[in-house]
């Protein structure tokens, strides 16, 4: 995983949360790719995309999303701490969740239930929960009403010299798999192929 540093032992701290990282083990149904990492919000960054695919075998995506980890030593007033995560998770969802007034609820707590799960502790907590509704009008009235999800969040980790920054990567990996309606697996057992949604 590269990352953009300038040195010291920072760089040395954001070198170990890297291979935290890294090393954490995401469902085979998500699918990651590292991308340019914003260069002005702090001196450390790495930035990965997901897709998460209804099997490991399958091109068809459920959900995607992005996480964003930074870091300056400085500790940013707005931070409260030296780390920042800032992430998306998006997905369609079926026409009938249009309505739902507990939609924003919902998907708010499918983050912080991941995080909690994943023994991720964090404080400063922001974000917004968005449904998008589009129907389909004229030629494009056989393609109906559709219906997207989308959760923007950031969180400062509790994470002293970046020790404990992996459990956030899976937390993250674990509300896509949620807002893409995978079921939750137990520890140790790998998925098998299932229906789609």
């Amino acid at each position: 995983m590269g990352t953009r540093n300038l040195g010291g032992d920072a760089a040395a701290d954001f070198q170990r949360a890297t291979r935290e990282v890294e090393a954490v083990g995401l469902r085979p149904e998500v699918r990651l790719t590292e991308v340019p990492a914003p260069t002005r919000i702090a001196p450390y960054a790495v930035a990965l995309t997901a897709e998460v695919v209804s099997s490991a075998e399958d091109d068809d995506e459920l959900a995607s999303g992005r996480f964003v980890l930074l870091h300056d030593p400085s500790e940013p007033e707005a931070w409260g701490g030296a780390w920042r995560v800032v992430s998306f998770a998006r997905a369609e969802l079926e026409p009938e969740m249009a309505t739902d007034p507990m939609l924003g609820d919902v998907g708010w707590s499918w983050l912080t239930d991941s995080l909690e799960s994943c023994g991720a502790r964090a404080v400063a907590e922001a974000g917004t929960v968005t449904r998008v509704v589009s129907q389909g009008y004229g030629g494009l009235v056989d393609n109906g009403t559709s219906v997207e999800m989308e959760v923007r969040a950031s969180w400062t980790p509790v994470a002293p010299g970046g020790v404990g920054l992996g459990a956030h990567f899976e937390a993250w990996g674990a509300l896509l798999c949620t807002i893409a309606g995978l079921p939750p697996l137990p520890e140790g057992v790998v998925a098998l192929p299932g229906q789609r949604r």
